[in-house]
């Protein structure tokens, strides 16, 4: 994995793909984000396409509170909803990457929702940095 603009970015040295994600959900709740869905890309590579792939991990995190105020505004905005945490294993430890809701709100023109965004973006980054 890699960085990348629209996510923040995060190497945790040493770190199983288990004990990153047990501090990612922990830190998600701190911060009132429960994971609605985890995907296991590596078991379902291998059993859907019958191939390898590195422990890789995606978590559907949501912020009640911030949905009910999102899909209030506007109830397709549910397209864009969970936020998505990936945690993924490298050879120097866990990766984490978080999606910066700025970046996933930039195809919708609703400067009224400005502020729910904000929250979900100031949110998420405090759960990067306690990483």
């Amino acid at each position: 994995m890699r960085a990348v603009d629209y996510g923040f970015y995060k190497k945790l040295a040493g770190e199983s793909l288990a004990t990153a994600e047990e501090k990612v959900t922990e830190a998600l709740k701190k911060e009132g984000f429960g994971v609605l869905t985890r995907i296991d890309v590596k078991a379902t590579f291998k059993k859907k396409l019958d191939v390898d792939f590195k422990p890789y991990v995606i978590l559907g995190a949501c912020n009640p509170h911030i949905a009910h105020q999102a899909l209030t505004h506007d109830d397709t905005i549910g397209l864009l909803l969970p936020c998505n945490v990936v945690v993924a294993e490298s050879e120097e430890g866990a990766e984490v990457a978080i999606v910066k809701p700025h970046v996933m709100f930039q195809t919708v023109d609703r400067p009224d929702m400005e502020p729910i965004v904000d929250e979900a973006e100031e949110r998420l980054k405090r759960v990067f940095e306690s990483l």
